[in-house]
């Protein structure tokens, strides 16, 4: 199955570290993070859990559940959190899907038989609070992701959300931000009183608004 922006995220019910869980029960009215590992007790995917435990705290500050995804069965998953705390410094902190059987694997096309047919990629769905693919990434099994950029896109889709801004290339929180063309200079002018430069009539540069 390939997902593609804006398709509804397959629902689910499955085992995890944290108990089983209905999908879009869990998520409930929050944004979601759902990303793959190829495999446990390997170097690369150690080193993203770890990182992304203590990422957790700013997941919290923007809604954000996450959730991660192995084809391995629940015990293993146990024995790897120990092997992630002490390797790491932090303990996992949130759910890991036990997958052994490939059933959300192959809902969200996770499985790349030329890549391998047994194991997942590295993909990322970042999931909106009406269930709706937000984001998709997919590395290689060789290549750890970048949390941090993770964390940035959900700050662009946040803002767009709420603002009716997009974000220009290399965007920080804090920076500049683009009204986007769908939203006239008359409405602009009501969302945006403080005003906004305009290098061409489709480019308009503005403050980021606050949340």
């Amino acid at each position: 199955m390939t997902l593609r922006l804006g398709d509804i995220a397959p629902d689910f019910t499955t085992n995890t570290t944290e108990g089983p869980i209905n999908f879009h029960e869990w998520l409930g009215s929050s944004w979601g993070v759902l990303f793959s590992h190829p495999k446990n007790f390997t170097p690369v995917c150690t080193t993203e859990l770890g990182y992304t435990a203590r990422l957790k705290p700013e997941f919290d500050k923007r809604n954000v559940k996450v959730i991660g995804l192995s084809v391995d069965p629940l015990d293993a998953h146990d024995r790897w959190a120990a092997d992630i705390e002490e390797t790491q410094g932090t303990a996992l902190n949130f759910p890991l899907i036990a997958d052994p059987e490939r059933k959300v694997a192959d809902l969200y096309g996770m499985i790349h038989p030329n890549a391998s047919d047994t194991l997942t990629v590295r993909s990322v769905f970042v999931i909106g609070p009406d269930k709706r693919v937000k984001l998709t990434l997919t590395y290689p099994a060789s290549t750890g992701r970048n949390f941090d950029e993770v964390l940035r896109v959900i700050d662009s889709l946040q803002l767009t959300a709420a603002h009716k801004v997009a974000t220009p290339v290399n965007w920080k929180n804090g920076e500049d931000v683009i009204i986007v063309p769908a939203v006239s200079d008359d409405e602009a002018k009501t969302r945006f009183p403080g005003g906004w430069k305009a290098l061409k009539p489709y480019l308009r540069i503005v403050k980021q608004p606050l949340a």
